[in-house]
């Protein structure tokens, strides 16, 4: 990593991993671990928005969790810069200043629906965040409607109840939730995976506006590939668990360097009806986290794999230069072999 990176950076995740204990029988005795974040390491300079995607159960929602301290880490450092200039570590960090660093680091929820409490009005909802950081009522509701009409909402409506919105409106309002104490970074987790196409642009549009707007960056989780192409400067290639491309967006999509990246490239569909479909299918099972991988994990669903492949795990080295990033990838053989990109 260079040095500019590193100085601009606003999260520095190193050798993150995050552990689910299988127990069995009746003293719940430990008989294995589920390895749901296995050794990751990524950078989120400030302003930026990364991608992070992949498959479902690959360990993306996980990641988010433990970066936000839902969860705690099993093992790795999650170095937060905040708006002071100051680095903590949020694997460590107690829970009293931690609860002072969530106001500078927020999360928007998949589903609009499930997200927000059915027997809360809007004001009562944005408000939340407001009232655990100590805010009086009057300064609260002043706040709220700032925000909401920031998001697109009309202020008037703050007293109503979720059920009379629609979910591109709910998911506003989960937006604005977020935004309510200013914070640097916003963590999306699938935002609008939930939601009609049509919707899905406005949100994004929305995301981009306020990301301007309010200085922000974005660690923004999807499955949707094309949303990544819009909405994001770099992107990581989760694989049960374990990155397997990091690259600029461009330089992934014109050119990946890992045969998966190619197979979810390809799973993105074509706006022409009539073009024929060139992509390849995936045959195979998702290897087991919680079992012990051997070589890449990737190998027995690749058509490319050979011996090497399944014997020795393959490092997350550079291998093209990206315009102001390198360009890393997990793969033995990705200097032998063309894969097809966007």
């Amino acid at each position: 990593m260079d040095s500019q990176q590193t100085n601009n950076s606003i999260l520095d995740v190193r050798h993150l991993k995050k552990h689910f204990p299988i127990e069995k029988g009746v003293l719940r005795r430990v008989v294995g671990q589920v390895r749901a974040v296995d050794d990751i390491s990524f950078t989120i300079r400030a302003g930026e928005t990364m991608g992070l995607v992949g498959e479902s159960g690959c360990g993306k929602t996980t990641t988010a969790r433990v970066i936000m301290r839902a969860m705690d880490p099993t093992e790795g450092s999650i170095l937060f810069r905040t708006p002071g200039g100051n680095a903590v570590d949020m694997a460590t960090v107690g829970k009293r200043e931690l609860k002072a660093l969530r106001a500078c680091m927020q999360m928007i929820f998949q589903d609009p629906y499930s997200s927000l409490n059915p027997r809360m009005p809007v004001i009562d909802i944005v408000a939340e965040p407001l009232r655990a950081h100590g805010w009086k009522r009057k300064r609260c509701e002043k706040r709220v409607a700032e925000v909401l009409e920031l998001v697109g909402l009309d202020p008037q409506y703050m007293r109503r109840y979720p059920h009379a919105f629609s979910g591109g409106q709910r998911q506003r309002i989960g937006l604005a939730r977020a935004l309510v104490l200013s914070p640097s970074l916003v963590v999306a987790d699938e935002p609008v995976s939930a939601l009609d196409v049509s919707v899905q642009a406005q949100i994004l549009n929305l995301l981009k506006e306020m990301q301007e707007r309010m200085s922000l960056t974005y660690l923004f989780i999807t499955h949707d590939l094309s949303v990544v192409r819009y909405t994001c400067d770099h992107v990581a290639v989760m694989y049960v668990g374990k990155i397997v491309e990091m690259a600029e967006t461009e330089a992934l999509y014109a050119n990946p360097q890992h045969p998966y990246t190619s197979a979810l490239l390809a799973a993105v569909p074509d706006v022409d009806p009539h073009r024929e479909w060139l992509g390849e299918t995936v045959s195979g099972e998702v290897a087991d986290p919680s079992q012990q991988l051997v070589g890449c994990p990737f190998a027995p669903r690749c058509r490319y794999a050979e011996r090497v492949c399944r014997e020795v795990s393959p490092p997350l080295e550079d291998k093209a230069e990206g315009r102001g990033a390198p360009h890393r990838a997990a793969c033995h053989r990705s200097s032998e072999i063309s894969l097809a990109g966007i």
